[in-house]
């Protein structure tokens, strides 16, 4: 059975707590595929593993940054940390526009055949190149349902404005019609609030052209409206915190679960 990319028209919102207050929404364009397919119903103007307009690369995913294994490394992780039964790997991730790409946050969904959602690797990756994974599930891997809120540590430095301390809150709501992803970072009474929403429709020739008509030059946008907010917060007096040393880890999970990080 050929599978479909889907594209999603996304919202993202930021709103910074705490004694500096930074609030924005942007729209983004994210894709959402099966990650392991062999036959994927594409458009002319998108390519998988090859040059395209618009395009989804396996080594921009699933390791280091332009060294990723995609879905094979995703395996790899769940078996080191003791999940079975996923049959089916998705990708959330924006593509690359004309060849470039940079995803603060990208998301690999692991199903069981039934097409329960039952783990969540969050991918994050910093402005510096560093990247750090958090596995998302539930100890018994009963399906995580868009009320569950599922916790992890912040280890990765991610804003020169956030110290790495406290943790994530993560909730996730993906439907055949729609993706609803929630991140709450707290470290006392600071923190970011980081939601990723928006409808879920086939992708198709005329939706990349309409999304680079509206969002021009895709990740390159993002990167420039990440640096426009960081101006914003120095200009707010926000504390700058130098980067420190990424994590020698690749992946981690709340402690709760009792496994050591891969």
């Amino acid at each position: 059975m050929t599978a479909q990319v889907d594209h999603i028209r996304g919202q993202s919102f930021h709103g910074r707590k705490g004694a500096v207050e930074n609030r924005f929404r942007y729209s983004v364009d994210y894709l959402l595929c099966d990650a392991e397919a062999r036959d994927l119903s594409t458009p002319a103007l998108f390519a998988r593993n090859a040059a395209g307009l618009t395009s989804l690369h396996d080594k921009d995913h699933g390791g280091a940054p332009g060294q990723g294994r995609g879905a094979v490394w995703v395996r790899e992780v769940l078996a080191a940390h003791g999940i079975a039964g996923v049959a089916r790997i998705e990708l959330l991730t924006q593509p690359r526009v004309l060849g470039y790409v940079f995803n603060p946050v990208s998301f690999w969904l692991c199903r069981r055949a039934d097409g329960a959602l039952v783990a969540v690797i969050a991918e994050v990756t910093n402005t510096y190149g560093d990247r750090h994974s958090y596995l998302c599930h539930h100890p018994d891997l009963r399906p995580i349902r868009p009320e569950d809120r599922l916790k992890a540590a912040k280890l990765m430095h991610v804003s020169p404005f956030q110290e790495v301390a406290g943790g994530y809150v993560f909730r996730f709501d993906i439907s055949a019609e729609r993706i609803g992803v929630w991140i709450d970072y707290s470290n006392g009474e600071d923190g970011v609030i980081a939601t990723l929403t928006g409808p879920r429709m086939p992708l198709t020739n005329g939706r990349i052209l309409w999304s680079l008509l509206r969002r021009p030059f895709g990740a390159r946008r993002v990167m420039a409206l990440i640096h426009w907010q960081a101006l914003r917060l120095w200009l707010k007096r926000a504390g700058f915190r130098p980067r420190p040393e990424a994590p020698e880890t690749e992946v981690s999970r709340d402690s709760a679960h009792g496994a050591a990080d891969r």
